[in-house]
């Protein structure tokens, strides 16, 4: 009796370390979907910027490539910081 007590005490213990795990997992898999979905917004309206600049002349056409490489960078940057304070975060 007290061996089932002990397993089945080792079991819902283990249950519950899985569902904490699963809820970080989301967690995470939320933040990476969202940090997904910036990049790829950025890449859109950066792509444009870069098609508009194409009808410029210099120093305009520079000018918006310059910005929308700086569209790229801070929404890469917004990405990573995104992952990682879905990474750092506590368990809940």
């Amino acid at each position: 009796m007290k061996k089932h007590l002990t397993l089945a005490a080792i079991a819902m213990a283990a249950m519950g370390l899985s569902a904490c795990n699963s809820a970080e997992d989301q967690r995470e898999d939320q933040a990476e979907a969202q940090a997904d979905t910036i990049e790829q917004n950025a890449e859109a309206t950066a792509d444009a910027m870069e098609e508009r600049a194409s009808n410029l002349d210099d120093p305009a056409a520079q000018n918006l490539e310059n910005q929308a490489e700086a569209v790229r960078d801070n929404a890469e940057t917004k990405a990573e910081n995104i992952e990682e304070q879905a990474e750092q975060a506590p368990p809940q």
